[in-house]
């Protein structure tokens, strides 16, 4: 089969998406755009369009499979793509998420079918950055849902399409300012950034194709997302926007932690991280918040609660991150939490963070006492 590269543009800035995938189009030959419309999942079926620079190439239907739009996009992808690359005629090949589709997904689903993915690119309206990311409504209730058990939210959903994506293309907007660019900054700041304007078509464009086509690591960045070795935001401030980054060596008492979550998880537009928590000593914790939400999930074992033998099946990624935290006492157990947000009250953030964590009396206890407080995030875990 001929070599077909493969990008994947995503995001929920439909407007924003569209220029981007326009200007691939239009700046790397031989390229085509495959698009599943979602929106048609509720008659049964999501429609697929291959299109190039002069317009559509072909249309058709794919079922749904278990009632789910993004199986069927799952499960209609991967062919679609094989029969371009074995037609030899196609350099590029486009794939523009719809709306609420998650990257991370549709890249493992590419990779694994044997194709090769050179990009992911989230596209960027700045100015709507912090509108979505505050929006805690439900993916569904906005029309946007992908299946319908589908449970996530705009805030969320939003924020790991960003995140995932090592480029962004901000499209301009006359809108944003300093603050909006500054977040987007601080939210992803490894991300490389291609900015276009609507001025600058000639300058644009290279760098998008270049970005496209650069490679993709799917593994790297599964695990940068990942709560045990994620590459969380580094402390900054800077035009109204700031990032706090808390790490402490000492687990959160639950009940006083359950009962501060609101004021801490609504104290920033994200936050995100891993935790400890006393009741659970062994479990790695993931915080998740946006749009005032927030999604507790156990990640597994710290390491230092792993059998030595068992570490030579931890991924290297992993051991390292944990080397990085490592306590002579309790290993990698720790509270790793960023917050970042326009208008952070920083101080008053970690007096609440800090009233939540252990006292030296109860820290001195051991283990085996703090297991036997009150287990209040059992609920939130579904334990």
């Amino acid at each position: 089969m001929p070599d077909l590269s493969v990008v994947i543009v995503g995001g929920l800035h439909a407007d924003a998406r569209k220029t981007v995938v326009e200007r691939l189009l239009a700046d790397v030959p031989g390229s085509v755009v495959l698009h599943h419309d979602l929106a048609t999942a509720a008659a049964g079926t999501v429609v697929r369009t291959i299109r190039d620079a002069t317009g559509i190439l072909s249309a058709g239907e794919a079922p749904l499979v278990n009632d789910c739009a993004c199986c069927a996009l799952r499960e209609d992808l991967v062919p679609e793509l094989r029969r371009l690359a074995g037609t030899g005629l196609t350099r590029l090949a486009v794939v523009e998420l719809w709306d609420s589709v998650e990257p991370k997904a549709m890249a493992e689903v590419v990779t694994a079918g044997g194709l090769t993915v050179t990009g992911v690119i989230t596209a960027v309206d700045a100015a709507l950055v912090l509108p979505y990311l505050g929006n805690g409504d439900d993916l569904a209730d906005a029309g946007l849902a992908a299946a319908a058990t589908d449970q996530r939210t705009i805030a969320d959903t939003f924020a790991r399409q960003l995140e995932y994506a090592p480029v962004l293309a901000v499209v301009d907007s006359a809108e944003a300012d300093d603050e909006d660019r500054e977040l987007l900054a601080q939210l992803h700041p490894t991300a490389r950034q291609v900015l276009i304007g609507h001025g600058d078509l000639a300058g644009a464009q290279p760098l998008l194709a270049e970005a496209a086509l650069a490679g993709f690591d799917v593994e790297a960045a599964a695990a940068a997302q990942h709560p045990a070795c994620a590459l969380l935001p580094a402390d900054a401030d800077a035009h109204g926007v700031s990032t706090l980054v808390w790490h402490r060596c000492r687990p959160f008492h639950p009940e006083r932690l359950y009962e501060a979550l609101e004021d801490i998880t609504c104290a920033a537009a994200r936050s995100r991280g891993r935790f400890w928590l006393a009741d659970k000593p062994d479990t790695l914790l993931h915080w998740d918040a946006a749009g005032g939400a927030l999604c507790v999930e156990s990640a597994g074992p710290w390491l230092a609660a792993l059998p030595d033998a068992a570490w030579e099946m931890v991924p290297p990624v992993r051991r390292a991150a944990a080397a990085m935290d490592w306590h002579p006492e309790h290993g990698d157990c720790c509270q790793h939490l960023v917050f970042t947000s326009p208008g952070l009250d920083r101080d008053g953030l970690e007096r609440v963070l800090e009233s939540c964590l252990l006292t030296d009396t109860e820290y001195a206890a051991g283990r085996d006492a703090w297991k036997q407080l009150p287990p209040a995030f059992d609920t939130l875990l579904e334990v």
